[in-house]
């Protein structure tokens, strides 16, 4: 038994207006599986493909307006490309954040002032696709990467003291990576992971085998709704939909 990472899912105030600003910055299509959620995918996008991570977007009344634990990193392939697409993000709404990341990254916040990275050259792995990482700010990554690498299918592609990072066991797509973070906010409940059961496997099945690995069930006001909310060892909030 195992899950597939699927997506990042963003709160927003307007689902349509952030996931159209998405969209345009991946070059990626969008559709709709209902009033207030705005799939943001690659055009000819097969689910649940491992050479992509999608992003779906859901409209809230009142997003919180903090820094958050997960982010997107953007891949690039050259200098030129790195400043055309900082560039192009910008005419998009985005805007510069001064002072975060390390060296070799552009810091940015989408319109809905959520922080995501661009790359420099050479800092994503060949088949990433535009995102080449998912990132997820921790307090300590060997022991959130061990919950999810148990959790999901993906394997170990690179390990130090301060990072580890898995992908897909096909080697396509992003990178899942746990960074050390001195300050890691609050609950992250304005972007999360969404994780899905293969077709044949049962959705109460892995979430029983989710809490064994220690994870926790969540109470966010759902009401009854098809997927399952939990959080990670450290807290994160993620989502398990149903098999697909």
């Amino acid at each position: 038994m195992a899950l597939r990472l699927v997506q990042v899912n963003f709160k927003a105030r307007d689902d349509v207006s952030l996931g159209r600003f998405w969209a345009d910055a991946l070059d990626w299509g969008v559709s709709s599986e209902g009033p207030g959620v705005t799939n943001v995918e690659p055009r000819g996008f097969t689910w649940a493909d491992p050479a992509a991570v999608c992003v779906d977007v859901v409209s809230v009344q009142d997003p919180e307006t903090v820094k958050y634990r997960v982010h997107l990193d953007l891949a690039t392939t050259s200098v030129a490309h790195h400043d055309e697409l900082v560039a192009r993000l910008g005419d998009l709404g985005a805007t510069p954040v001064d002072g975060e990341g390390p060296a070799g990254r552009t810091a940015m916040a989408d319109p809905d002032g959520n922080l995501f990275c661009v790359l420099g050259p050479g800092l994503a792995e060949l088949n990433s696709g535009p995102i080449a990482a998912v990132v997820v700010e921790c307090r300590d990554p060997q022991f959130l990467a061990a919950f999810w690498s148990q959790a999901i299918d993906w394997t170990l592609h690179e390990a130090t003291a301060d990072r580890v990072v898995l992908r897909s066991a096909a080697d396509l797509g992003p990178r899942l990576e746990f960074v050390r973070t001195p300050h890691v906010a609050g609950a992250s409940t304005r972007v999360h992971l969404d994780v899905m059961p293969y077709v044949g496997d049962d959705q109460e099945g892995e979430v029983e085998r989710l809490r064994a690995l220690g994870a926790e069930d969540l109470d966010v006001g759902q009401g009854e709704v098809s997927w399952r909310c939990l959080v990670d060892p450290e807290g994160n909030e993620f989502c398990v939909l149903t098999a697909g």
